[in-house]
Formats: structure tokens, sequence, C-alpha cells
């Protein structure tokens, strides 16, 4: 189990306990030996994808330890202890975390200036709902990580239950128009055809599988409550046969039982299965029937740029 960033804090400063300078990256892997932490806990991502959590949160151990100042960085990307740590480590301390640097001077001249800082931001914008949990087990990036996917998972259950009060006609439309924009075909008069007739086939569209034409994707879309039946499945794949297609997409607003993978799995021609979630995932990917709200950009110190030449 990853540790959280405050329970890697004493560690952290023990590893630099023996005076000498270390890397960051050195920290990271001394840490990850000391939690014994698997190849797949190591490589676990954030949310975002951007960044390992062990290396975010060694990051961030280390960021607290050094508003402390209880380690010191006397170059890029490399740490060493100060005196004061070494005094607060010859104390023995059960555990450090953000209660107890709260009781260093340092470290609570640092905090009173951050939170002065971050109440007049908030001042200044009476509708801001943000709180920055200082006590909080995830660091600054995780909170902003996990609660984006939070709103977007809330979003794409929202797509759905607003896909399900339209109707199948519009279904059938808003799949091409996510597929065009998606890259296949050209414009959607060139690389679109609702087809969405009696007699059809089961097939609801065809779509070009680029702009040249040189292949072509029949695609099924249907609204669904439950599970989508395997005999959905195997009823469009004959209706591929019938027009000797080999490619195929079955879109639904459900999902579909394993038999319904393991029988397209088997066969040809190739159909790939789209289910409720993926849906709304690529609707909010490409922004299909959406709208920007707001927009926060995140950023970070351009170490290059401070590199004397």
């Amino acid at each position: 189990m990853i540790p959280d960033f405050q329970t890697i804090m004493l560690p952290l400063l023990e590893v630099l306990g023996d005076g000498q300078e270390h890397e960051l990256q050195d920290l990271i892997t001394q840490i990850s030996i000391k939690f014994e932490l698997t190849d797949d806990e190591r490589k676990e991502l954030l949310p975002s994808g951007n960044q390992e959590i062990i290396n975010n949160r060694v990051g961030w151990s280390r960021t607290y330890l050094k508003k402390a100042q209880l380690i010191d960085k006397p170059r890029r990307a490399v740490y060493k202890i100060t005196d004061k740590g070494k005094k607060v480590l010859a104390s023995k301390p059960k555990r450090i975390d953000i209660k107890f640097l709260q009781e260093l001077p340092e470290f609570k001249e640092w905090q009173t200036s951050y939170q002065t800082s971050y109440q007049a931001r908030k001042d200044e914008n009476s509708n801001s709902h943000i709180e920055v949990g200082i006590e909080s087990e995830k660091t600054p990036e995780e909170l902003l990580d996990y609660s984006f996917a939070r709103l977007k998972d809330e979003l794409a259950s929202d797509i759905i239950e607003k896909i399900k009060n339209c109707t199948p006609g519009f279904f059938e439309r808003l799949v091409i128009d996510l597929l065009i924009k998606m890259g296949y075909g050209g414009s959607k008069k060139e690389a679109g055809q609702i087809i969405g007739k009696s007699g059809d086939g089961g097939i609801d569209g065809i779509i070009k599988e680029d702009k040249l034409g040189l292949d072509t994707i029949y695609v099924q879309a249907k609204k669904w409550d439950n599970t989508v039946p395997v005999g959905q499945i195997r009823d469009f794949a004959g209706s591929l046969l019938s027009k000797k297609a080999k490619k195929g997409i079955f879109i639904s607003t459900s999902n579909y039982p394993k038999s319904a993978y393991d029988f397209v799995a088997q066969i040809e021609p190739k159909i790939i299965l789209i289910d409720g979630k993926e849906l709304a995932d690529l609707m909010i990917e490409y922004n299909i029937g959406l709208a920007s709200k707001s927009n926060y950009e995140v950023k970070k110190i351009d170490i290059d740029y401070f590199e004397e030449a």
C-alpha cells in the first residue's frame, strides 16, 4: 500500500539523517524500498496520468520538511538534512506530520503566511467554495486530480441520463457526430451516413474509416437500460456478414455481458463494443454536446529557465 505523504515525512528525514546529499530519485527509491512497494504500486499514477503517486507524495513530503527548514536544497534536485533536522531526529519522534511541524516556528511562520494569502484570494471571490485541506492525507495535486475525476464521473452519468431521454434518431446522429470528431472520414456530409430506416439490417449508420474512404465501418447505436443481450451482438454480426463488411461498432448506453466480449473476440468481422461509460468518456474527451464551464491551468517552475549559462 502506498503511504500518504505525511506518513513518508519521518522515513524521508531518516534517510537524509546520514548527512549526505541525496538526489530526489534516490529518495523515492529508498522510500519505495522502506514501504516494500511492489512494481505495480511504484508505477501507479495519479488520475491525470501525469505522475506516479509515490513520486508525488515523496515530493510533497520533501516540500513540507523544507518549509520547516528540516532539510535544505544545496542544488537542483539534491537534498540534505539541516542541523535543525538532525535535532528533530535526535529527539526520536514517533511520527512527523503536519501537526508535528506546526509546533516548529519556521513552519508556523510559513503556514501563517500561506493561510493569510489564501484568505485574501478567497475574499476577492465570494463565490469560492475551494478549501485547501492542509491536514489532508492527499497532496495538493491529488486533491485536484481526484476532484476532477469525481466531477468527470458525475458528468458522465448525467450524459448517459440525458441520452436516454433523447429519441433513437438523435442518438444515432450523436454517435456519427462523435465518430467524425474522432477522425473518421471528413465532413459530416462526406463521412457519415445515417441509415435508421426499416429494413436496414440492424445497421444504424455507415461511416468512412478515413477521409479517402478506403474502408467502411458499420455502426449500431442502441439505447438500453439493462445489459445488452448477446443475441443483439450476434444479429449485428450477421448483418455485417450479409453486407460483406469487415468492421463494425456497436454502441450502447448500457453495458455488455462477458459472453458478448468473448463472442466478438472469436469472429470475423471485427466488432468493437462501446458501453455507456466509454461513450460518455469519449463525448467528454471530444467535447460532444458539452460546453466549457471553467478552465484551470496548473503551472510549475521551468528549471531550464533558471539554469545559468
